[in-house]
């Protein structure tokens, strides 16, 4: 049994840390949202009033937190209340140069650290089928990853302090783009008189398949489980699709990379959220280029 304090709670947060309790381990969790505290409550995790309660004992500390920005101060106040040796694991999703200014600190305090951003949603959250992309020392990495295991059914270590960042505003990247390219392809499947089914059918199986159309699909029908069978109730929303987007132009510009795909996918979401749809699934955008045509 390890002593976990698990900073924010959310939609990601909640879960993850309800199937570490699952695991046997001893939970403690923070959150500035009493909502999410009761929820946690209910799921077997003991709700700290403030962060220092959540601290106390901790050998590792779990943050899932909106921005860059709230890392660093979550763990400047971390740092302050933990011995040396504790083990702090960022699973947010946030820009390489935050996380590697937290690995910084953390090195200075004498703690071990890892970012260790996921992929898989809400549902992979609550399944304990996540996908971690972990940054840091191979000895924070092997001290973190019988945790990740518990949380996640693939777990990467892609390389040094950041790295794990950087893999997520990639991979994340990718599927902004190809979202969008199924969704211009289904609309004009539509155009052209093909049903949704037959379109699926061919590109599933053939060069055309991806995870936006095997596991994803935009149009009800072809792929149960996709979030277009409920109404585009988000797995994963289309205000956080635009936020990674962003991630990855900042880390193009800084790096010098060329991502004229990305900073489009960028501004098509960005419009999108616009149009009041930032907590619709990111494959709601469907319907903005049907209304476009």
């Amino acid at each position: 049994m390890t002593r976990i304090a698990f900073i924010g709670l959310g939609n990601m947060g909640g879960p993850m840390a309800a199937n570490l309790v699952k695991a046997g381990h001893a939970v403690t969790g923070y959150d500035l949202s009493h909502d999410m505290l009761k929820a946690a409550e209910a799921a077997g995790i003991k709700a700290a009033n403030v962060l220092t309660e959540a601290l106390a004992e901790a050998e590792v500390v779990v943050t899932m937190l909106p921005k860059g920005q709230h890392v660093l101060t979550v763990w400047t106040d971390i740092l302050r209340s933990v011995p040396k040796g504790t083990l702090l694991i960022d699973s947010s999703t946030i820009d390489v140069d935050s996380a590697r200014k937290a690995h910084v600190m953390a090195a200075e305090a004498g703690c071990l650290s890892l970012d260790a951003p996921v992929s898989g949603g809400t549902g992979g959250a609550a399944a304990g089928t996540l996908t971690f992309m972990a940054g840091g020392s191979p000895e924070s990495f092997a001290a973190a990853q019988p945790l990740l295991e518990v949380m996640g059914r693939k777990i990467v270590h892609c390389g040094d302090a950041g790295a794990g960042q950087a893999a997520k505003i990639c991979n994340n990247m990718i599927l902004g783009i190809s979202m969008i390219g199924v969704c211009e392809a289904f609309v004009l499947g539509e155009k052209l008189g093909l049903s949704h089914q037959a379109l699926f059918d061919v590109a599933s199986t053939s060069s055309g398949q991806c995870w936006s159309i095997n596991t994803y699909c935009p149009v009800p029908g072809p792929v149960p489980t996709s979030p277009a069978n409920n109404d585009y109730k988000p797995g994963f929303s289309a205000a956080l699709m635009l936020k990674d987007l962003r991630l990855s132009q900042e880390a193009a510009l800084s790096s010098g990379a060329s991502t004229p795909l990305g900073a489009e996918a960028a501004q098509l979401f960005g419009l999108f959220e616009k149009l009041g749809n930032g907590g619709r699934d990111f494959s709601a955008i469907i319907e903005m280029f049907r209304e476009a045509n």
